[in-house]
C-alpha cells in the first residue's frame, strides 16, 4: 500500500516553525544493547530501544538458546540469563535480512555449549561472512558452511576460545570486528589483544562497541589503529539506554535540508558515537544552517550547493545525502563507499539507477557515487526498493516536493523505522496543514 504523502503546497521556504521529529532509538545501539544483556548473568533491561524487524529477530533468537529469555516491552527489551554456559538452541536460528544480528549472533554461538545453525533471507545468505568464520576457526572454533562458502547457513559448534592474542579482516565489514570484541568480552581469562588487518571500514561502529562495553564495566580501548585489547567481564547491568537512531535521524535532516525548513533532534548530538551523525555536517557543508550540542540537533534547509564528501564512517546514510545531492546546485561527488555493494542491496548501484530514473546524472564507480543535477529536473517514476528500507526512505522523502514519484515496496522501512511514514505524514501536517 503507497504511503499517504503529498508534497507541500503551502510550504513558506524560510518558515521558522520548527518540525520536532519523533526519531526512534538506535539500532546499532539496540542489537548491542542485547548481546550485552545476554552476557549478564540476571536480568537486564534494554530501554529506548527500537523495535523493527532486525531488532526482532536478534532478540527471537537470542531467546531460542538454552538459559536464555528475551521479552518484548513497550520500551524496549527484558533479557534473562541463568546458566553461567549457554546451551545451543534447539532449531536453527532464521534472521531474516538483519546483517548485523546475523555476524554478532554467529560469535555468540561459539561461547554456546552444543550446535547453533545461522541463517537467513536468499540476500542474506549472499552476503560475505568468510572474514568472520575464518577468525572463530583460528580459534579453534568450527564453523561448516552449509550452503556457499563463506556464507550463511552456517553450523557453529561452540568451543571455549583460548585467551592472547586474536586476529581478523577489516576491508569488507566492522561488524565482523564487533563480534570478536563482544565474544572476547565473554571469555574466563584475558586481556585479549584483537589485531586488523587490512583497511578497517566503518570504524565508528567499532568505536560504539567499545564506548558500550566500557560503559558496561568491561575494559576495552583501542591501543593502537590495527589493534584493540578487551579485558573481559561481565556486564554490569541492570540497565542499557538507547541513544536516538543517528540513521533514522538522517531522513528528517533531509527532509529539512530539500524543503528548506527547519528541523530538531533531542536526544542526540555532537558527542554521540553513531557516525551517522556526520551527515549534520556535511548538509552544513551543502549550505545548511546547524546548531549542534551535546544532546540536541537543529538544522535549518537553505539552498543546497554540491559538495565532495568521503562517507566511509557514515555509509548507512549515503542514500539520504544523495536525495539532497540531486536537489542541489552543482555537482555532488561521494567518496569511499565500496563496502555498500555487500548491504541489503548494492546500494551504489541503486542510488545511480533510481536517481537516473528519476531523471537525474549520475557517475558510479566501484567505491564512489557522482551526481550531477545541473541541467536535470525530477520526473514521475515508480522507484525500485530492491527490498532495501534505506532506499524506500531516502527516495521517498521526494515525495514532499513532487507528484507522480511511487515507491515500489513502502512496507519494507519495517526493517529499521516501522513508523517512518507516518512520522513523514506528520512532518507534511505540521507545515502544510
Amino acid at each position: 500500500m503507497e504511503p499517504d504523502i503529498r508534497p507541500i503546497r503551502r510550504l513558506t521556504r524560510t518558515s521558522d516553525v520548527t518540525f520536532e521529529a519523533r526519531v526512534p532509538g538506535s539500532k546499532s545501539y539496540t542489537n548491542r544493547a542485547l548481546l550485552l544483556a545476554a552476557m549478564r548473568h540476571g536480568e537486564t533491561t534494554v530501554s529506548g530501544a527500537l523495535h523493527c524487524d532486525d531488532t526482532r529477530y536478534l532478540a527471537e533468537c537470542l531467546g531460542s538458546f538454552d538459559g536464555l529469555d528475551v521479552k518484548t516491552t513497550a520500551d524496549g527489551f527484558e533479557v534473562r540469563r541463568d546458566p553461567r554456559r549457554l546451551g545451543a538452541p534447539a532449531r536453527e536460528l532464521f534472521a531474516g535480512a538483519a546483517g548485523t544480528p546475523a555476524r554478532f549472533l554467529l560469535a555468540f554461538a561459539a561461547s554456546a555449549e552444543g550446535e547453533t545453525i545461522v541463517t537467513g533471507n536468499a540476500r542474506l545468505c549472499e552476503r560475505p561472512m568468510d572474514d568472520l568464520l575464518d577468525a572463530l576457526r583460528r580459534l579453534g572454533v568450527r564453523c561448516d558452511c552449509l550452503g556457499q562458502e563463506g556464507c550463511l547457513p552456517v553450523r557453529v559448534h561452540g568451543t571455549p576460545s583460548p585467551s592472547g592474542e586474536w586476529s581478523i579482516h577489516g576491508g569488507v565489514s566492522s561488524q565482523f570486528l564487533s563480534s570478536l570484541l563482544l565474544l572476547a568480552s565473554q571469555q574466563s581469562d584475558g586481556p585479549i589483544g584483537v589485531s586488523v588487518t587490512g583497511h578497517l571500514v566503518s570504524r565508528p561502529y567499532v568505536r560504539m562497541t567499545l564506548s558500550m562495553l566500557n560503559a558496561q564495566g568491561i575494559e576495552a580501548e583501542e591501543v593502537a589503529e590495527d589493534r584493540f585489547v578487551v579485558h573481559p567481564a561481565m556486564p554490569r547491568g541492570p540497565e542499557i539506554p538507547i541513544e536516538v537512531d543517528a540513521s533514522g535521524m538522517s531522513y528528517f535532516l533531509i527532509a529539512a535540508a530539500i524543503t528548506q525548513t527547519t528541523v530538531r533532534i533531542d536526544g542526540i548530538g555532537a558527542e554521540s558515537a553513531q557516525g551517522d551523525v556526520g551527515l549534520a555536517q556535511a548538509l552544513a557543508g551543502m549550505g545548511c544552517q546547524l546548531e549542534m550540542s551535546d544532546d540536541y540537533l537543529i538544522l535549518s534547509g537553505r539552498p543546497l550547493r554540491g559538495i565532495e564528501v568521503d562517507m566511509e564512517t557514515m555509509p548507512d546514510v549515503v542514500l539520504s545525502l544523495a536525495i539532497a545531492a540531486a536537489l542541489a546546485e552543482g555537482e555532488t561527488r561521494i567518496t569511499n563507499i565500496a563496502n555498500l555493494r555487500i548491504k541489503e542491496c548494492d546500494r551504489i548501484h541503486a542510488a545511480a539507477a533510481e536517481l537516473q530514473r528519476l531523471g537525474i546524472d549520475v557517475e558510479e564507480g566501484d567505491d564512489f557515487l557522482v551526481i550531477k543535477p545541473d541541467g536535470c529536473s525530477i520526473r514521475p517514476a515508480r522507484v525500485e526498493t530492491y527490498d532495501d528500507h534505506r532506499v524506500a526512505m531516502s527516495f521517498g522523502l521526494l515525495r514532499l516536493l513532487y507528484d507522480g514519484i511511487e515507491i515500489e515496496d513502502p512496507a519494507c522501512v519495517a526493517k529499521s523505522f516501522p513508523g517512518f511514514w507516518d512520522e513523514l505524514a506528520r512532518f507534511v501536517e505540521h507545515h502544510d496543514g
